[in-house]
């Protein structure tokens, strides 16, 4: 016999099926780096059951603002846990409006993902003040008549451990922004070209290969990437010709993973693996951010190299998963932007990651800065990708020069 479910029973456990999609209400873990931000962050309610939803706005302080918006606005919006790829959360970031009239058919939208500022809440970017650099960059697209919507990343001022450099929570906090921003802003248009540096070059790279499958509503036009993270754990699969990379350097860097070990798992145990001068830089960075976190190193004299006791390897190789890109195949143009003098991640990584993508058949458009460092780059590239995304919003075919470009150590 066919048991029949009525109306009011669906209700329930459709409320029920949300209720568990939206996870239990967020606790602070001063442990990974959460306080020192406005309840506006803390979103105390049950999360809605959909990402990409405007949960609530509130005005930039003037100290935040961009020159060239017309509106700044910070903002909370429902995103899903890159980590366990289900449970529903709350993320923040900011939305700049450019001045003048929206054109037909509404701004379209630059999706800034923000290179790394560090772990604690205190550190996303719609909290602190950003560098003279990111406000010259995010000004520049202002200037051309796009609009920016700027995520914060899962974790970075809102609840919970931030997954730095985890490639679903990246995408999803990227791809959500959106989603929420054309929702509530009709003036906006869904004409997206999403840019990122460094961390962001990852998350806005990451975004762009899942974008079809987690927000096909999105009409992606193109990426924008400098700084490109593309040795291990973040190199993609590929059987394109590979070159070695130097090794890196940043010990703030490198204590960051120890973050991302105990977002993916409560159970590591950080200090198991540091030194004491490595403890000092863990625990700034617990608190504080990039220049705090410098600080604290070259107070203590603490590098790469004596940071830690021993090499937290099996908890890097779990991890490794959750860092890699997928396979490189882009369904629309990319844009690649690499300094030459870059000693924080290296253009040879970086030129291994173009080859990747030209090998899997993607559109790839890439420039080499000579004498540009790591943050160096991300300006200088404007001369090239300004007009890029001009081309591809133009609808303008877009070939790459895949087959012209040479490894960074042959002079280009």
């Amino acid at each position: 016999m066919r048991r029949v479910i009525s109306g009011s029973a669906l209700a329930l456990l459709a409320a029920a099926a949300t209720f568990a999609a939206s996870g239990p209400k967020p606790v602070l873990d001063p442990a990974q780096g959460d306080g020192g931000v406005s309840s506006f962050y803390v979103w105390d309610k049950e999360v809605p059951g959909t990402p990409g939803k405007l949960l609530r706005q509130e005005p930039l302080p003037e100290s935040l603002m961009l020159a060239n918006a017309s509106k700044s606005l910070r903002v909370l919006y429902t995103s899903t846990d890159g980590v366990d790829g289900k449970t529903l959360i709350a993320v923040s970031g900011a939305i700049y409006f450019p001045k003048g009239q929206p054109p037909r058919g509404g701004w379209p939208i630059v999706a800034w993902a923000h290179g790394t500022t560090g772990v604690a809440d205190v550190c996303a970017p719609s909290w602190m003040p950003r560098s003279q650099r990111g406000s010259d960059y995010l000004n520049a697209w202002l200037a051309q008549g796009y609009a920016i919507v700027a995520t914060d990343y899962q974790g970075l001022g809102t609840p919970g451990g931030h997954p730095w450099l985890i490639v679903k929570s990246e995408a999803y906090s990227v791809l959500d922004s959106v989603r929420a921003a054309l929702t509530a802003f009709h003036e906006l248009s869904n004409s997206v070209v999403i840019v990122g540096q460094s961390q962001g070059a990852h998350a806005a790279l990451s975004a762009s290969l899942l974008a079809g499958t987690y927000a096909p509503v999105l009409r992606l036009k193109g990426t924008v990437a400098t700084g490109v993270p593309g040795t291990p754990p973040f190199a993609p699969d590929t059987k394109a010709p590979q070159i070695p990379v130097p090794r890196g350097r940043g010990v703030g860097l490198a204590v960051n993973f120890l973050f991302t070990f105990l977002a993916l798992d409560p159970t590591f145990r950080p200090a198991d693996y540091l030194s004491d001068g490595g403890k000092a830089v863990f625990e700034a960075a617990r608190t504080g951010c990039n220049a705090d976190i410098a600080l604290v190193a070259d107070r203590n004299h603490v590098t790469v190299e004596n940071a830690f006791r021993k090499k937290p390897e099996d908890a890097a190789a779990k991890a490794a998963p959750f860092q890699q890109y997928p396979i490189p195949k882009f369904l629309q143009p990319v844009f690649i932007g690499t300094g030459l003098s870059d000693v924080t991640v290296a253009p040879e990584g970086q030129y291994n990651f173009i080859m990747a993508a030209c090998y899997a058949g993607s559109a790839v458009e890439a420039h080499y800065y000579p004498g540009k460092d790591h943050g160096g780059a991300v300006n200088a590239s404007l001369v090239d990708s300004v007009p890029f995304v001009k081309e591809i919003l133009a609808g303008e075919r877009i070939d790459g020069n895949c087959g012209s470009v040479k490894p960074p150590s042959s002079g280009n």
